[in-house]
């Protein structure tokens, strides 16, 4: 039997195969269009699994659907009626993708895909779930799903056994801890849906100043997990902003203008409101544990993402287990409508395994022959490397200072790259995390790097307490051994000063707060990957690696050969190893657009 997931038209449309339970391949739209969090269907995405799958779509027994259009309309209509005439505007805006599409989701698949079977349909939530525990290695386990808004839920809690899962408790819109933390994203300046990782990184830069104010005046945390908003400081209900007048005169003046300095103000916004998310976070995942009695939790949803409260709910959390969808937000809702109907709705055995979702490497891989015909066919030098040399001189490259594009195997489902679609450097290079930044990411200087490391040399380094984080969704502490001993000026340093001061033998993966953003690898999961990072660990005495995504500023993760190619010819990389290829800036022949390229990202 095969089943085609879908999720699309509001941000990271993705498909996902399953063939007899087995997930075959999962893509995003944005690696495949280059529109980053492209919300339109996901033509290529799903083009992509079925040829992943040797079929054609006529081969399909379902496709289904990540959520329910009507009840979604339904909750449009109720909202821009409670709030009318306020919201006129954003109604005339939003009601044409409605009619054209978003509302005949059958006929639009059907017009698509030129599809005539049978359908199915989730609900939002019931898909995260479903992503959170049915690729889980648990039998039994907690679930929890925290987002923005799906059709009326925010924040749900169930629990997943076996081949079914349920959801016990939601909470509904407009009360959403994932809109809270955006409106904070929007008042700080950056893109909301895209930006609030910046608003996490930006936090330990700052001091919770703002935490009384927030919790006094937006939000009411309750014991049990629940909360509610202050909808009189927000806009999002049927506006155009996220926040109004009323919240810009709480937090001392209007929201920061995109691209404008960051000032003090801004790190200690990011900083209060991540003090309050976490603190949710645990008030909930506390609760859902006296509630279910579970030893295990699982997690999805975009609140899933932020890597700083997973690893508080790992240290601090009443659970023994945490495993968290890679691919968290609505772009892993496609896998999760796929297993919600084989397991939940077609009653399919399911037998519980860390291996199910494949180190979420289930994107496409191109043959050394396909690069290699990309490189001869525009004439590009490169050196072929044999199997065996390849990890050792790619590791001797990074021991040097150099920075390499690794481009290699499957891509990642998820935002995260993972050791496929990688940019490799030095973690001991004090200058690494400002060359990365500037010279071949385009990106804030404020942003921390994260670490690969060797999954058995990992506690050596990271704060882990024994756990493993293949998807890097959990930040840890720097190991205390690896700290160095500052001085007192040091530790005076406030805001972007604490970027100049060095805090460990890693300093270019050591974040601000002494943390790490932390990937674990081990030799099952990535065979390559890993014997780079040991060939590496044998010359250097360090398992670790920094690892960040193959990719510019604005524009998502690189898919192809020549994506990676361009990508690496309009930076500052030294090397690009695709495949068995190694190729050398040196020898490369100049890129005209590099100039106004750069300039172009800078202002985005």
């Amino acid at each position: 039997m095969n089943i085609l997931g879908i999720s699309s038209f509001y941000h990271d449309s993705a498909a996902a195969l399953l063939c007899n339970g087995d997930i075959v391949a999962a893509a995003q739209e944005e690696r495949f269009t280059r529109k980053k969090h492209d919300p339109r269907f996901p033509a290529h995405a799903a083009a992509y699994c079925l040829r992943e799958g040797g079929l054609d779509v006529n081969d399909l027994d379902y496709i289904a659907f990540y959520d329910k259009p009507l009840v979604k309309f339904e909750r449009l209509l109720l909202t821009y009626l409670a709030n009318a005439p306020h919201g006129y505007f954003s109604f005339l805006m939003q009601m044409p993708s409605w009619l054209k599409e978003k509302l005949f989701v059958r006929d639009t698949i059907r017009r698509e895909m030129k599809y005539q079977g049978e359908m199915l349909f989730s609900t939002h939530h019931l898909s995260h779930a479903a992503a959170a525990f049915f690729p889980s290695p648990f039998e039994q386990a907690a679930v929890i799903t925290v987002d923005g808004v799906g059709e009326w839920a925010t924040t749900t809690y169930g629990v997943g056994d076996g081949n079914k899962v349920r959801i016990l408790k939601e909470i509904n819109f407009p009360h959403s801890l994932g809109l809270l933390y955006s409106a904070f994203t929007y008042f700080a300046g950056f893109k909301v849906n895209s930006g609030e990782y910046k608003l996490m990184g930006l936090a330990p830069y700052g001091e919770p100043r703002y935490v009384d104010r927030i919790k006094s005046e937006l939000i009411d945390i309750r014991e049990d997990g629940s909360f509610r908003l202050n909808m009189r400081y927000f806009d999002y209900c049927a506006g155009l902003r996220m926040t109004n007048r009323r919240f810009a005169a709480l937090f001392d003046g209007p929201e920061r203008k995109p691209e404008s300095k960051i000032t003090q103000r801004e790190m200690d916004i990011a900083r209060s409101i991540q003090v309050v998310t976490e603190e949710v976070i645990l008030n909930i995942a506390r609760h859902v544990h006296r509630k279910t009695g579970m030893k295990h939790l699982t997690l999805a949803g975009g609140v899933a993402l932020n890597c700083v409260a997973n690893g508080r709910l790992l240290r601090e959390g009443p659970f023994d287990n945490i495993w968290i969808q890679p691919c968290a937000g609505d772009g892993g809702n496609a896998l999760g409508a796929a297993l919600f109907a084989w397991h939940h709705l077609l009653d399919k055995p399911r037998t519980p395994s860390s291996k199910r979702q494949k180190a979420t490497l289930l994107g496409p891989a191109y043959s050394d022959a396909e690069i290699q015909a990309y490189l001869d066919r525009h004439k590009i030098p490169y050196r072929k490397l044999n199997h065996d040399e390849l990890p050792g001189a790619v590791a001797e490259l990074i021991s040097q200072g150099k920075v390499v594009g690794w481009h290699q195997g499957r891509m990642e489902f998820g935002p995260r790259a993972l050791g496929a679609r990688s940019i490799l450097g030095d973690p001991r290079s004090r200058e690494m995390q400002s060359v990365l930044n500037l010279k071949i990411k385009f990106r804030e200087s404020f942003r921390p790097f994260a670490p690969t490391a060797l999954a058995d040399h990992a506690d050596a380094y990271f704060d882990l307490r024994g756990n493993e984080s293949p998807y890097m969704l959990l930040v840890a502490d720097v190991a205390r051994e690896r700290l160095r001993t500052m001085t007192e000026t040091e530790k005076e340093a406030c805001g972007f000063d604490k970027l100049r001061v060095v805090r460990s033998d890693v300093p270019a993966i050591t974040h601000v707060d002494n943390s790490a953003r932390v990937q674990t690898v081990n030799k099952d999961d990535h065979p390559l990957y890993y014997k780079l990072l040991q060939a590496f660990h044998e010359k250097t005495g360090c398992p670790v690696i920094i690892n960040t995504s193959f990719n510019v500023r604005g524009e998502p993760i690189v898919c192809t050969p020549e994506e990676s190619y361009i990508c690496f010819m309009r930076t500052k990389m030294d090397y690009l190893c695709m495949g068995s290829f190694l190729l050398d800036k040196a020898d490369q022949e100049p890129w005209e657009e590099e100039d106004d390229w750069r300039e172009t990202f800078e202002l985005d």
